[in-house]
């Protein structure tokens, strides 16, 4: 008979087939709504009417559903690594086709980032599982897990409010953080929820208690957040640039989230705190990594030829951005001499 922990781990590599999959086909549709109208990542909103889009949507929905399902059966210390396997999938298929490639220092950032990603999770203490939604509840309410609650909004809006408008476009943690920061309180409240509809099903039921509704209100509402986030980062950032960077800080997040309001961190051990710490410092080596690589990609990329176009009946002027590899220098120079004759 196969055990629970087993029916979690399928439950978990599938779950990360299907997250790491959307990925890739969102990014696709969104590249196809950007080419017909306003784009995700500056307010628009066309990706609502490309199929591929709502094709992402609905292999992430099952990737999320897999993964709600893998932490009613498995504990997090099981699941949570697993999410590491959708990094790679979105990496490759993003290299494949996307054409994002994803250079050598690149790998090794993923690399740092999933290491220390499973480092924090295999020493993070081990949760108590309570037995009914109120007691969730009185966890909830505690002071510790209140405070950490106002300050990720408090963050999230001055992301959202201040952050965003000014450098969302070019700093990738914007999206992210906000994505990250909703994703660990939606974790929280799935994870309520969850409880729930196990205890109902095993005859205790759950269904009549508000706060079983109130859970369900609050992932509802950071689900959907997160989705625009993300869009916006998807839209704007590289997808392999984008997975590892929200994995790290999801799966960092949630830890924090998980060890404050269920006060697993009583009964630690100096070797499981040190190694925890190892696995913070190997994250933040990785994330670096990550946007070192982007920054040379974005230097690569600004190899450009400018010309000016004057025309004699109009006060304005033109001005065209042309890429120029080596290949393309003699036709840069032919042009430019058939621009000052015309001139």
């Amino acid at each position: 008979m196969v055990s629970d922990n087993e029916k979690g781990l399928v439950l978990a590599v599938a779950s990360s087939v299907f997250i790491g999959s959307s990925f890739i086909l969102k990014k696709k549709g969104l590249k196809r709504a950007a080419a017909n109208g306003t784009r995700a990542g500056i307010g628009g909103y066309t990706y609502l009417l490309e199929p591929l889009w709502w094709v992402g949507l609905l292999t992430m929905t099952f990737g999320e559903i897999a993964n709600f399902v893998a932490y009613v059966y498995a504990p997090a210390v099981l699941v949570t690594p697993l999410g590491a396997l959708s990094i790679i999938i979105s990496a490759v298929l993003a290299h494949f086709l996307l054409n994002e490639k994803l250079k050598k220092m690149g790998v090794w950032g993923c690399v740092c980032c999933i290491v220390g990603s499973v480092m924090i999770v295999i020493h993070a203490p081990q949760e108590q599982t309570p037995n009914s939604v109120q007691a969730i509840w009185k966890l909830a309410m505690q002071p510790a897990f209140l405070i950490y609650v106002a300050t990720s909004m408090s963050i999230v809006l001055a992301l959202i409010l201040y952050c965003e408008p000014l450098c969302g476009q070019t700093n990738v943690l914007v999206y992210i953080g906000i994505c990250s920061l909703m994703g660990s309180l939606t974790v929280m409240s799935i994870k309520a929820v969850g409880i729930a509809v196990k205890l109902t099903l095993e005859g205790i039921n759950q269904v009549w208690y508000p706060e079983t509704w109130f859970f369900v209100m609050v992932a509802a509402i950071c689900v959907v957040t997160q989705m625009i986030y993300l869009n916006k980062a998807l839209d704007t950032f590289n997808a392999a640039i984008v997975s590892p960077i929200y994995y790290v800080m999801f799966t960092t997040l949630t830890i924090v989230a998980s060890a404050i309001m269920f006060k697993d961190w009583y009964g630690q051990d100096t070797e499981s705190i040190a190694s925890e710490i190892c696995g913070f410092i190997t994250v933040l080596t990785g994330t670096v990594i990550l946007h070192t690589t982007r920054e040379e990609e974005q230097q690569a990329s600004s190899g450009r030829v400018r010309w000016q176009e004057s025309g004699k009946s109009f006060n304005e002027e033109h001005l065209v951005r042309l890429y120029s590899p080596p290949e393309c220098h003699q036709e840069s120079k032919t042009l430019n001499k058939t621009v000052s004759l015309l001139n």
